[in-house]
C-alpha cells in the first residue's frame, strides 16, 4: 500500500496535472490517500510527482490514521457503533482489511477514502525539492514518520 500526500497547492498547475490529482482525490494540500501499489496508479503518482510525496505505509500508521482522521460520509469520527454498520468488528480488522489490500478504502460504505491532515509538526523542509533535500516525490519508509507529524 501506498500513502500519497498533497503538499503543494493549485496555482499554476497543468490540467492533465489537475485531472490526475482529482482521480487520487488530493483536491487540495495536506491530503492523503491510500492507494494499491499497482501500475495504474504508480502511473499517476509518477506524473503529479511534483506536487506529492509518496511511501510505504505500515500498518501502525494506518491504524493511526484510522483512528484519528478517518471519517464518515456525514464527517462524524470512526467510533465502535459505526464500525460494525460498515461490516467489521473492530477498527484494527478493517484496517488489516485495507493494508492487506482484501477491500479499498473508497469500497467501505460511508468511509471517506481520504484523509483531511494538518501541516506537519516543525514544518516541511522545502516544497519544491525533492526527497533527501525537500519533502517531494518518493520517500520509500520515511512517508510514515511524515504521517505521524502530521496526524
Amino acid at each position: 500500500m501506498l500513502a500519497v500526500v498533497r503538499i503543494r497547492g493549485s496555482v499554476g498547475v497543468r490540467k492533465k496535472l489537475k485531472d490526475s490529482m482529482s482521480i487520487l482525490r488530493l483536491d487540495a494540500p495536506n491530503r492523503c490517500v491510500v492507494v494499491p501499489d499497482n501500475p495504474s496508479y504508480n502511473g499517476m503518482i509518477t506524473k503529479v510527482r511534483d506536487y506529492v510525496t509518496f511511501g510505504k505505509i505500515n500498518f501502525d500508521t494506518l491504524l493511526a490514521m484510522l483512528k484519528k482522521r478517518g471519517r464518515l460520509d456525514e464527517n462524524k469520527r470512526l467510533d465502535e457503533k459505526t464500525i460494525k454498520e460498515t461490516g467489521y468488528e473492530s477498527i484494527e480488522q478493517m484496517a488489516k482489511a485495507i493494508f492487506e489490500g482484501q477491500v479499498s478504502m473508497k469500497s467501505i460504505p460511508k468511509l471517506k477514502p481520504i484523509f483531511k491532515l494538518t501541516p506537519p509538526s516543525k514544518g516541511f523542509k522545502s516544497i519544491k525539492q525533492h526527497w533527501p533535500k525537500g519533502d517531494l516525490g518518493n520517500r520509500g519508509e520515511a512517508i510514515n514518520e511524515l504521517l505521524e507529524r502530521m496526524i
